[in-house]
């Protein structure tokens, strides 16, 4: 355990689960879209619909999306700067089965044809978990460099993903795969110890049969 674990993160607002985890969940469905979202339509459950206003979860997740980090001195005026930035949101509440109290679901779109589903969690000292990506499940913190992989369900995949990551000398830390339905849609997920250079991203994205691929590093946007 080290001191962040113990003080918590650098933040602006009254609760690192409330307000620090939801700029980061906001922030990580705005790399996800890999654009900057016009469109935002937000559900909250559990805690974060009973008491977010008053923990600025709403104002959080609002900066998140528009590119903010916890430690931003703007997030209490986001809801401006998201007008003024021309981005549309709306906040509904809902009570999600089996979902951690402090979760939301974001339907982000950037106004045109790129559009993301992503339900998130924050569990507490400004921690995040991704449950699920477009209706697939997923499980990642995006606390160290992570690769999304949108597939075809079919052989192969996983192998020549982890063949360029070897190549480039890329070692994971953790990997899942999961589908939607069998011969669908796939998302596989690795998370790994060191950042991966834009020629391995690249030369995943020419797999045949990968739909898509997202590089997160938010280690590396925070500078």
């Amino acid at each position: 355990m080290n001191i962040f674990d113990i003080l918590g993160p650098i933040m602006v607002g009254p609760s690192s689960s409330h307000t620090a985890g939801a700029v980061r969940i906001g922030k990580v469905a705005r790399a996800l879209l890999g654009t900057s979202p016009r469109r935002a339509f937000i559900t909250l459950h559990g805690s974060f619909a009973a008491t977010g206003s008053g923990h600025g979860t709403d104002k959080a997740l609002i900066a998140g999306l528009l590119g903010m980090n916890p430690d931003d001195m703007r997030i209490p005026d986001s809801e401006v700067l998201a007008g003024k930035a021309g981005m549309e949101y709306h906040f509904f509440t809902k009570n999600i089965r089996g979902a951690h109290p402090n979760t939301a679901i974001l339907q982000i779109d950037d106004g045109r044809e790129r559009r993301i589903h992503v339900q998130a969690s924050s569990i507490g000292g400004g921690r995040i978990c991704v449950n699920e990506i477009d209706g697939i499940q997923v499980d990642f913190s995006a606390e160290s460099p992570t690769l999304i992989v949108n597939n075809e369900d079919r052989p192969g995949h996983l192998a020549a993903v982890t063949s360029i990551l070897a190549k480039a000398d890329i070692n994971i830390a953790t990997l899942t795969l999961n589908r939607g339905k069998r011969g669908g849609k796939a998302i596989f997920v690795a998370e790994t110890d060191l950042d991966i250079p834009e020629c391995a991203v690249e030369a995943i994205r020419g797999v045949p049969g990968v739909l898509k691929v997202t590089y997160l590093n938010m280690n590396r946007e925070k500078n």
